[in-house]
Formats: structure tokens, C-alpha cells, sequence
């Protein structure tokens, strides 16, 4: 078994409250849990208006596979939020 992480540190210009925030952040979790059945938490910066870091977590037999399905994520991720600064970095645990 292997545990993959993508770990997305998120600038979101646009959001002039934490309201803003949370309603970006909400669709990008409702949408990667819904097409890449994985796990997803806001880790650090609750309380910050424009920034936020977000773990994403896979199990699965296949790392290679895990690496790919974490990329597609961080690809449709950068896709939901054109507006924003988007980095992402994978690694197993």
C-alpha cells in the first residue's frame, strides 16, 4: 500500500474576505473529492484572506499511478482557479 500527498500552497488574489475564500476553496474540494476520490484539507492559514495550503491524499497499490491521478488534480485544480497562483508538490509517505 502507498500514500501519496499533494500539497497545494494556493494565493487567491481576488478574495477580499475569508467568505470569498472559503467559497473558492469549497468547490475545489467538492470537485477533487468528487472526480479523483481522494482526501482533502485545508492544512495552514485559516485565517488568512488571499493564501491558503491544502493536503490532498491518495491510497492506493500503484504508486505510479497515485503520481499520475495527484498530477491530474493539480492540473484541474490550476484550471478551477485561473485567476490564482497555484503550486503544488507531490510526495509519498
Amino acid at each position: 500500500m502507498h500514500v501519496a500527498l499533494l500539497e497545494l500552497d494556493l494565493r487567491i488574489p481576488y478574495a477580499q474576505s475569508l467568505k470569498d475564500k472559503r467559497m473558492a476553496l469549497r468547490s475545489v474540494k467538492d470537485r477533487l473529492r468528487k472526480r479523483f476520490n481522494v482526501s482533502v484539507s485545508e492544512l495552514r492559514h485559516q485565517d488568512l484572506w488571499q493564501r491558503a495550503e491544502v493536503g490532498v491524499v491518495s491510497v492506493g497499490p500503484d504508486p505510479v499511478y497515485l503520481e499520475r491521478q495527484l498530477a491530474m488534480a493539480l492540473e484541474d485544480v490550476e484550471r478551477t482557479l485561473p485567476d490564482c497562483e497555484v503550486r503544488g508538490r507531490i510526495e509519498f509517505l
